[in-house]
């Protein structure tokens, strides 16, 4: 599965006892979460749970009420907001994309493109782009400047199953490959518990924290999201214990 890190690396990011009250309603309640770097942490939770403001706690767009936010010396980081609001008739290609509000240059685009998957893309307009090509282009775009952290907030919307298992494989080669820490934050529980090594479940304040497999037994997890989303993480991790072949044949040795 993911591989294991170096418990002794100081984190990227660490929030500690963090709590905001917006409109008379407290949305984040005393979280504590730290990333560090090779790490994929999983940031989980039903809808109005707190997650994207969490996230901007994190990144400093928002100021917490309370709580203390600590982050490494000149930490850099990659954000994919939840949505990017384009208009759709404007003509905009892959490339013009990339360069808005970025200084990379042309083979750097290029070879970003192609670490996701989506070096045939380029000239395409993005309008055109399906669900999961749009989603690789816009990773291509946070991994510019070669961040440390990669903040990832619903990276696989509007991308079927098959996409989205593809896109998850992606980020853990990306993690794999650059050593950067990642934060997800996502509803698809049993596909992205399987691509992460830590995750912690929020409803304001933290439910529940841990590998996986500990968060999906968890009654807190389970009574958030029901039996059936335990079960289907135990049958995804069953499924996937294992690795394939070219040809689709189980090899020896245990997979992601």
């Amino acid at each position: 599965m993911a591989r294991s890190k170096d418990k002794t690396e100081s984190p990227l990011i660490k929030g500690e006892k963090l709590a905001l009250t917006m409109g008379g309603r407290t949305v984040v309640e005393h979280v504590d979460i730290a990333i560090s770097p090779g790490e994929i942490v999983t940031l989980i939770g039903p809808n109005g749970a707190g997650k994207t403001t969490l996230v901007r706690l994190l990144l400093g767009l928002v100021s917490p009420d309370e709580g203390v936010l600590s982050r490494a010396p000149g930490l850099t980081i990659g954000y994919v907001p939840q949505r990017f609001q384009l208009d759709a008739t404007i003509p905009l290609t892959v490339e013009r994309f990339l360069k808005l509000s970025s200084r990379g240059s042309e083979n750097d685009m290029g070879a970003l493109l192609e670490e996701v998957g989506a070096g045939h893309l380029k000239d395409a307009q993005v309008s055109t782009l399906s669900g999961g090509e749009f989603q690789r282009v816009v990773l291509a775009k946070a991994l510019m400047g070669n961040p440390q952290l990669l903040v990832l907030d619903e990276p696989v919307q509007n991308v079927d199953f098959s996409g989205e298992a593809e896109l998850y494989q992606l980020i853990e080669t990306i993690r794999d490959t650059r050593g950067c820490g990642i934060l997800l934050v996502s509803h698809n529980l049993h596909v992205v518990l399987g691509a992460s090594d830590r995750v912690v479940c929020l409803n304001h304040h933290v439910c529940c924290s841990g590998v996986p497999e500990t968060v999906a037994k968890h009654p807190e997890y389970e009574r958030l999201f029901g039996t059936k989303a335990a079960q289907a993480f135990a049958i995804y991790s069953h499924h996937h214990d294992h690795e394939h072949g070219l040809s689709g044949e189980v090899e020896d040795g245990h997979g992601h």
